[in-house]
């Protein structure tokens, strides 16, 4: 059970001294509101004063209702996954993916998306952060409608911190249903074969991913699964050796042109992995 007089205890234990202490001097200074911090030059997604300038001109241009009615309709994409050192036993493995669910950006979202998925059929569940829509202040909401999403999801369900995620979140989130991969490895195993999946925190803003730690529980040439917040480690991913790596953070782009454009990426790293399949040495994602 849940006990938060015991939380930084406990995260102390789980993830080290160095890793929580580098996660809370950040959130503490309210580094989620500022500019410029991080792999990219601008965290455009953090700057509040654009959410409210983007909320009140769809509002003025009568364009609100549309884009509201575009954020409740849930899309569930398939994407077919050939791995070389998949185990027989593992193939037709299904996962269900979410990302970036920002849950308390409408009240209407969490239902909406369990609506989607009631007639989705899948093997296990892995959410790849942003439980939330903002970066800072009050994220009591956005745990409530995390807590309800999880109680229709099949379980287990593993998941991973992103740029708007506090690190207290993981507890509370922990007994609602989530199992959080913190830089650790899990083992998912079928008719005796095995399948190694690995979960890292934000590389994003906090940077506070470790491949080295969550490659160490990996034997050599077993099939690896990676999920991190953002594809921008993609280079480190593929050399450390993961066969494949489900990310979010980016999208699919956000705001684009027809073509799928993008007009502001928010990832350090190619266009082409901003939306969609792409692949990088022996490495998919």
């Amino acid at each position: 059970m849940y006990d938060p007089a015991n939380t930084y205890t406990d995260l102390v234990a789980r993830v080290g001294e160095t890793h929580l202490r580098q996660r809370l001097t950040i959130q503490v200074d309210h580094a989620g509101e500022l500019l410029g911090r991080g792999r990219t030059l601008m965290h455009i997604e953090n700057a509040e004063w654009l959410m409210i300038f983007i909320y009140y001109s769809l509002k003025v241009s009568g364009l609100y209702p549309w884009a509201r009615r575009n954020c409740l309709d849930i899309q569930c994409v398939e994407n077919d996954v050939f791995l070389p050192t998949l185990p027989r036993a593992f193939d037709g493995f299904t996962l269900l993916h979410l990302s970036d669910l920002h849950l308390d950006i409408d009240p209407e979202l969490t239902g909406a998306i369990v609506r989607r998925l009631q007639d989705v059929s899948y093997d296990l569940c892995v959410v790849t952060g942003d439980f939330r829509a903002s970066s800072s202040g009050s994220y009591n909401l956005a745990l409530e409608y995390a807590a309800e999403l999880v109680r229709h999801l099949k379980p287990p369900v593993y998941a991973i911190l992103g740029n708007h995620d506090f690190i207290e979140f993981v507890p509370p989130l922990e007994t609602a249903g989530y199992t959080f991969l913190l830089n650790e490895t899990v083992v998912l195993e079928r008719e005796g074969a095995r399948l190694y999946l690995s979960g890292v925190d934000d590389p994003h803003f906090y940077e506070t991913d470790n491949l080295h730690s969550t490659r160490q529980a990996i034997p050599a040439g077993a099939p690896s699964i990676l999920l991190a917040h953002s594809p921008e480690i993609y280079r480190h991913a593929a050399a450390s050796g993961y066969d494949f790596m489900l990310s979010g953070h980016t999208h699919a782009g956000q705001i684009c042109l027809p073509g799928r454009v993008h007009i502001q990426g928010n990832a350090k790293c190619p266009r082409y992995m901003i939306y969609g399949p792409w692949r990088h040495g022996g490495m998919q994602g």
